[in-house]
């Protein structure tokens, strides 16, 4: 962890020469004068300044006292057009470097600094064939000048569409010798090209849209890899990443391939760039956000510096100092750690006149990063505050962390005394083991002994932490494996890094931060996370097709834990604003194993009643059936699986109100067999659900036949304490109303019987002990009808025509509508 220090004075330009001449061209402008454009020679020996907005323009080098050699100053009188670039080349090995001034015609002066001499101009070149030819953007990339060059048409009538493709990316090797420079032949590496502001990293080349390049084309950028002849086309917009081998060059038919997609993207909202020190590409948008593009087209939010829109007509500057980046936006200075986003300073400047300046190569021994900043009083520098060279932590860091950690705790501590890193460790209460790793890890590898010599205090604080900082090395290293890794490499290591988040979270405590942080792993990485919860709980099924795990009481009251009173899979968020552990773990057993669902919620439920009381009801949770099935999705359009989940959730829990909801959806789903299993199982945990199961089952056999090949089954699930009254009393309240007038025989369809009811009736009978005389005649009757009466020659009414019609004798007799007889 990096924090940034003081900001120091390292220069007053006392030690340049022509010192207070620097200092004025630094402070006087004219009003509308653009601010000069100031470099810094590669050994940190000079300060080169480009005056542009004066006539003629000018560049200027001051080199520090005591280094021997004049200084330069170069004009230009009209009609010279203006200079587009300094360049800073690799010389041999007694120049170690060399400057390139080009301008924007294309002609270029190679100097070199002689430690005896001074400056000395060793060879003039042009870099561009044609006279019409201009460079608006030019960069150097190793040994070779790559820039982008106008070139106008001939015909002055064009058509702006066509007009605005009329550049080129060019390229040719600029080689810097004892005896002069010798420039390669031109190569052109893209044409018919936009306008593009070219930006150089040691392995890649940035092709970034400008205010001229053309709105549908400044949807994306390119990257482009002269080591491998390879050009990247990022959209970030859309997500969007190609790379191609580099084969004919053209602009459209590079792009062609995905043209509809890049057109109707937006376009890049850049303010300014800068190369980061990894190789990547920064982007400052107007809102003030910064990106990262790296070569490959990965594209990271880095972090947020600014709400409002910046105006444009604001100094903005944008620069990387090793892991640090530094922005002057609005009048401010913001560090912001690269690795993380954190923003580790802000200062507001009292001068606009401020410009970050690179840091010369090979400093930064004596400190581990800094930033670099040039004002008109002279070059400053900020610090980052580091580690003492032995391995000791500074005492007021690791006081700062130990107070961080437990300043939260000790407000809510019943007692007087501080809360130590064993007590916080002990209660998985810990909330700085990054910070704290971060301080002291150091001091794990390579020094072994180097605890030894830390006071008593720090050397049990850092042996209590080893075993978190070696899982956070482990934990880093881990994730540096996936750059760079292939396809299959890289889905290794992200299981096995969410099987380690999952592992680290089911340890710790869940509150609301880390359930969060939960469900952005599981949404981000499903299947990973549905193996490292599997892992985690170690589930598995054994022989007997049981579900079985083998996880702690602690772990299963974690599973179990949150506020779930009120959520719903329609909902958005649940209560707290996350979705609970055990709706998680339950959504991914539906996804991945859909059958393991019911068993794990039997599971679950076994396991939270053999180790802790579950409480269930108003004043409890809900059920935990009604939390799985809340991860099944809506009623509207249920899938067949999904409704045998349900009812297997139902069956499961063994509850009396879900088991009677199952035994209705099977109803409703004419599932007759399934049906009568369940209720021959469930019938047995309670009397009272089974007079419930067996009433419900007698209405359905008033309705319809469909249940009499279980006939049975159904009559050996009759309650002991039901009464043949009560019996008939049903039967009669769920009869079928009957359409048109009453008739001896169903027209459609096969009716109830007398002889289908008579064996629950006379098991009924029996188990009272006695027979009611009012039923005797329907027990002990004839199972036959009796015979149909002689006709008399009469009108008749259409009811008695009915009753005249032919009986089947082979029939058993019917439930007829007279009071002798009915049922």
């Amino acid at each position: 962890m990096k924090r940034a220090g003081t900001l120091r004075q390292v220069s007053d330009f006392s030690d340049f020469t022509s010192g207070r001449h620097l200092r004025q061209l630094l402070s006087q402008r004219e009003p509308g004068e653009a601010s000069p454009h100031v470099q810094t020679s590669p050994d940190g020996q000079h300060l080169l300044l480009l005056l542009r907005g004066r006539l003629p323009p000018q560049v200027l080098a001051f080199q520090r006292l005591g280094t021997s050699g004049g200084t330069l100053e170069r004009s230009w009188q009209p009609p010279q057009p203006p200079v587009v670039g300094l360049l800073f080349l690799p010389g041999p090995a007694a120049l170690t470097w060399a400057l390139a001034i080009v301008w924007e015609q294309g002609r270029t002066e190679v100097w070199r600094f002689m430690p005896t001499a001074g400056w000395q101009l060793q060879q003039t070149l042009e870099l561009c064939h044609g006279a019409r030819a201009r460079i608006v953007s030019i960069c150097s990339q190793g040994g070779s000048l790559v820039w982008c060059e106008e070139r106008p048409p001939s015909d002055a009538h064009m058509d702006p569409g066509r007009g605005a493709f009329r550049y080129c990316i060019c390229t040719r090797v600029l080689q810097v010798g004892e005896q002069g420079a010798h420039l390669g032949p031109l190569r052109i590496v893209v044409h018919n090209s936009p306008q593009y502001h070219l930006l150089a990293s040691p392995q890649h080349v940035f092709l970034v849209p400008t205010g001229a390049t053309f709105a549908s084309i400044a949807t994306f950028l390119l990257a482009w890899c002269p080591q491998e002849a390879k050009v990247t086309v990022v959209s970030p917009s859309q997500a969007f990443v190609h790379s191609e081998a580099l084969r004919s060059g053209d602009f459209r038919k590079l792009v062609f391939g995905s043209v509809g997609l890049l057109l109707s993207a937006a376009p890049l909202d850049i303010r300014t760039c800068a190369l980061s020190s990894c190789g990547g590409l920064l982007l400052l948008s107007t809102q003030g956000t910064v990106h990262l593009v790296q070569p490959d087209g990965t594209w990271r939010h880095v972090c947020d510096l600014g709400g409002s829109g910046l105006a444009p007509g604001d100094p903005v500057q944008l620069m990387a100092f090793g892991s640090t980046l530094a922005c002057v936006l609005a009048g401010a200075l913001y560090l912001v750690d690269l690795s993380s986003g954190r923003l580790m300073e802000k200062k507001l400047l009292s001068s606009k006149e401020v410009q970050l300046l690179e840091l010369p190569r090979g400093e930064g021994e004596e400190e581990e990063e800094g930033v670099q900043l040039l004002t008109p009083a002279g070059i400053y520098r900020f610090g980052f505050s580091s580690l003492e060279e032995d391995g000791r932590p500074e005492p007021t860091l690791v006081e700062m962390v130990f107070e961080e950690a437990c300043k939260y705790y000790q407000r809510r501590s019943l007692s007087s005394a501080q809360l130590t890193v064993e007590k916080l460790k002990k209660g998985d209460m810990f909330q700085a083991p990054i910070v704290l790793s971060s301080i002291l890890q150091h001091s794990l590898p390579h020094k072994p002994k180097a605890a030894r010599g830390l006071p008593e205090t720090y050397a049990k604080l850092l042996s209590t932490m080893s075993v978190d900082l070696q899982s956070y090395l482990s934990l880093e290293l881990l994730k540096s494996c996936v750059v760079g890794a292939s396809q299959s490499d890289v889905d290794r290591c992200c299981e096995e890094l969410v099987e380690q988040e999952v592992s680290r979270l089911l340890c710790s405590d869940l509150d609301r931060e880390n359930l969060a942080y939960l469900n952005a792993v599981f949404g981000s990485f499903p299947r990973a996370a549905w193996k490292a919860i599997r892992s985690s709980l170690q589930l598995q099924q054994n022989g007997d097709g049981l579900l079985v795990a083998r996880a702690t009481p602690e772990i299963w009251k974690k599973v179990l834990g949150g506020p779930v009173l009120s959520w719903s899979p329609q909902e958005e968020l649940g209560p707290n604003g996350v979705v609970p552990l055990f709706e998680l773990i339950c959504g991914c057993l539906h996804r991945f194993k859909p059958k393991w669902l019911p068993r794990f919620v039997a599971l679950t439920q076994q396991c939270a009643g053999a180790s802790w009381p579950y409480k269930e009801g108003p004043e409890g949770r809900l059920p935990l059936y009604r939390r799985a099935l809340a991860v099944l999705p809506g009623k509207q359009h249920p899938t067949a699986a999904d409704s045998e989940l349900e009812i297997e959730l139902l069956l499961c829990s063994e509850r009396p109100k879900a088991v009677l909801q199952a035994v209705q959806l099977l109803i409703h789903l004419r599932r007759w067999q399934r049906v009568v299993e369940a209720a021959e199982t469930f019938s047995k945990l309670s009397p009272l659900l089974n007079k419930e199961i067996f009433a419900t089952l007698l209405a359905q056999f008033a309705q319809h036949r469909d249940l009499d090949p279980y006939l049975a089954t159904l009559w050996e699930l009759c309650p002991a304490d039901l009464t043949v009254p009560d019996i008939l009393s049903t039967v009669l309240q769920h009869l079928p109303c009957p359409e048109g007038d009453p008739a001896p025989f169903c027209a459609r369809g096969a009716p109830l019987t007398v002889a289908l009811l008579k064996p629950l009736l006379h098991k009924v009978a029996q188990r009272q002990g006695t027979r009611d005389e009012l039923y005797a005649d329907v027990l002990q009757g004839s199972p036959f009808p009796p015979p149909t009466p002689p006709r008399e020659h009469r009108a008749v009414p259409k009811a008695a025509l009915d009753l005249a019609q032919p009986v089947d004798t082979h029939r058993a007799p019917a439930l007829d509508t007279k009071p002798s007889d009915a049922v």
